[in-house]
């Protein structure tokens, strides 16, 4: 068969179908070139889902009309500058874009109009690209006093083909919206507005940059609990700097899509993001909960590859490792420094269940209550049941009972405990009571704190069996008769590359020869295990994540059961002592503020609020 050269047209339209994914990806290249050009301002405007219409305006340096005919030349591009010796580097990428793909591929398959004032200059220009064909540099009106403005009109026109892959107009605004979204929290000191079908969907303002300009936009995007939840990152390690904010454990999703890396001002999708999350949180969270996260990566240009994609959505970094590791450590040490801190979300969380098919308010008991209430700013509520299923439980019993020292003779004769300080003063204030043998209620000086006292003590043991076991290593035992696990011979590598670590964690292994791994000692901890299932799991956790997660999460399961099965039971009467012991305890161990799933062990609820429930505020 003979070799044929491809027709420029074609060869635009194959690399377009590399570049140009679907309409978040022209929006996404379109909006890279913008930031490259310096733009403090960008407004952005999709209908149906971008397939009809595209606009992308900004106020960055503009382009000449000698740079307008280039631009929609492929492999031309300002971003990339040879050496003195004549070489292009693409290791040193300081920019965003650099493959100057991006407005000849989307001119390839819609009508492209590209209109710019450059800086300083006082005229206008714009040109054409349809289906490819190039039309002429002429004058045009232009807005602003310099940037560029970008019209994509009937994407994929030209490759009818692609339309049938595209996804509702619906997903493909979503997609749009995601897409600026990621971009606006890497760059917080630009203001970005996004208008889809003529409605304003986003709009934010310029940030300060830095941490708490960085903060603040994240708040926007993720919404304002993301701040009240949210845990500063600063680490650095040979160069590699990290920064941003993860979210306390109590305040995790159900899926991991607000999970972000951003590496050198860039949104990206790495699978290291999710592992290095997943064996940070491993003690936090159970397996179907997901925390939250915006990490920012700051590195030498050249430790990282971001020429590994057309679309330079994945990037590729010379030291994984060190660059896991640091995630890990960082994220570890934030969530150490919360101490005994929980989230908001679980006061909001019980001040609505107090108030179901309420919308804010208590409502009155009489008419003529509600005639007052009414002319005092109210508004009728709906009628409800007296009496629902989701009510809190322990609300609807008819008496709440005080245990322990409460309920003795020196507290029925008027005597007190004596007390060196004021504990109501402490973070978790002074034990007042304890209801249905399981909660504790504490007094603070500005509200007062719920405890779930097995939860909490669950969590105070569980900690203390892990610091016994790093302490005093793990106990193996030896297998009366060796086991043989036979694996693919890569992996076998990798889990024999492990082997230190393993060890640590009770698992003695050693080779056995091409693809197979001889199993001496497993941890007693564990008792009979299936240890070919064992070191299959651990297999794919080094495939995936770079780390041997399967073995130490067995280990946390196992400590997490005995210290369930060793706190202090629901059902169990508490002496005033105790239960004030117990919050001391709680304040003093990092991690308190959730039990070994990720629920909250207490939930504080602020005078202010409680008085919102009467109607006092």
């Amino acid at each position: 068969m003979a070799i044929r050269r491809l027709p420029n047209e074609t060869v635009n339209r194959i690399a377009a179908g590399e570049v140009v994914e679907r309409p978040a990806s022209a929006v996404k290249e379109l909006v890279e070139n913008a930031l490259d050009a310096g733009a403090k301002r960008i407004e952005i405007q999709a209908d149906q889902g971008g397939l009809t219409r595209i606009l992308v305006a900004d106020d960055g340096s503009g382009l000449s009309p000698e740079d307008l005919a280039l631009a929609v030349e492929r492999h031309a591009t300002s971003k990339l500058v040879p050496d003195d010796d004549g070489d292009w580097d693409l290791l040193h990428i300081l920019t965003l874009g650099f493959r100057g793909e991006a407005l000849p591929s989307i001119g390839s398959v819609s009508r492209l109009t590209l209109s710019s004032r450059a800086r300083g200059a006082s005229d206008a220009y714009s040109l054409s690209v349809e289906g490819g064909a190039v039309g002429p540099v002429q004058p045009a009106a232009f807005p602003g006093p310099h940037g560029a403005r970008v019209e994509v009109r009937d994407l994929f026109y030209a490759t009818p083909a692609r339309l049938k892959f595209m996804k509702s107009e619906r997903a493909e605004s979503m997609a749009i919206a995601d897409e600026i979204k990621r971009q606006a929290m890497a760059h917080e000191d630009a203001a970005f507005s996004l208008d889809l079908d003529g409605r304003r969907t986003l709009r934010l303002v310029a940030e300060d940059k830095g941490d708490q300009g960085r903060l603040a936009r994240l708040a926007a995007i993720l919404g304002p609990e993301f701040e009240a939840n949210a845990l500063l990152l600063n680490q650095e390690r040979e160069g590699v700097r990290l920064s941003g904010y993860c979210g306390l454990p109590t305040y995790s999703r159900g899926n991991a899509a607000h999970q972000y890396l951003f590496v050198n001002g860039r949104p990206v999708r790495d699978r290291l993001l999710q592992g290095a999350l997943r064996a940070a949180y491993a003690d936090f969270l159970a397996r179907d909960r997901h925390p939250t996260a915006a990490l920012y990566l700051d590195l030498d240009p050249t430790l990282v590859d971001v020429n590994v994609h057309p679309a330079k959505a994945e990037v590729r970094f010379r030291d994984p490792n060190l660059v896991r590791g640091l995630i890990i450590g960082a994220l570890k040490h934030a969530l150490s420094g919360a101490g005994h801190r929980a989230s908001t979300t679980a006061a909001d969380a019980a001040l609505s269940g107090f108030r179901p098919g309420y919308s804010g308010y208590v409502a009155p008991p009489s008419a003529a209550g509600f005639s007052a209430w009414q002319s005092g700013g109210w508004s009728p509520a709906p009628p409800r049941p007296l009496m629902q299923s989701h009510t809190l439980p322990g609300l609807m019993e008819p008496t709440a009972r005080v245990e322990g020292a409460f309920d003795g003779p020196a507290y029925r004769s008027g005597a007190q405990e004596p007390q060196a300080e004021d504990l109501i003063d402490r973070p978790l204030g002074a034990a007042r009571a304890q209801v249905h043998e399981t909660y504790i209620v504490a007094q603070t000086r500005d509200g007062m704190i719920l405890v779930d006292q097995h939860a909490a003590h669950e969590r105070l043991v569980y900690e203390r069996m892990k610091a016994e076991m790093a302490a005093g290593g793990v106990t193996r035992q030896t297998l009366l008769l060796p086991e043989v696990v036979d694996l693919d011979p890569a992996e076998a590598d990798r889990v024999l590359a492990k082997a230190d670590e393993l060890a640590a964690l009770g698992l003695v292994i050693e080779s056995f020869g091409p693809g197979a791994i001889l199993v001496r000692e497993t941890p007693a901890m564990l008792g009979e295990t299936y240890v070919h299932g064992l070191i299959r799991d651990i297999a794919d956790d080094l495939a995936e994540n770079g780390q041997a997660l399967a073995l130490s999460e067995r280990l946390a399961d196992v400590c997490s059961t005995m210290a369930c099965h060793g706190s202090v039971r629901a059902g169990r009467r508490l002496t005033a002592t105790e239960m004030n012991a117990l919050l001391r305890q709680m304040e003093a161990t990092p991690h308190s503020g959730q039990c070994n799933h990720g629920r909250p062990t207490y939930v504080e609820l602020k005078l202010a609020d409680i008085e919102k429930l009467f109607g006092r505020r």
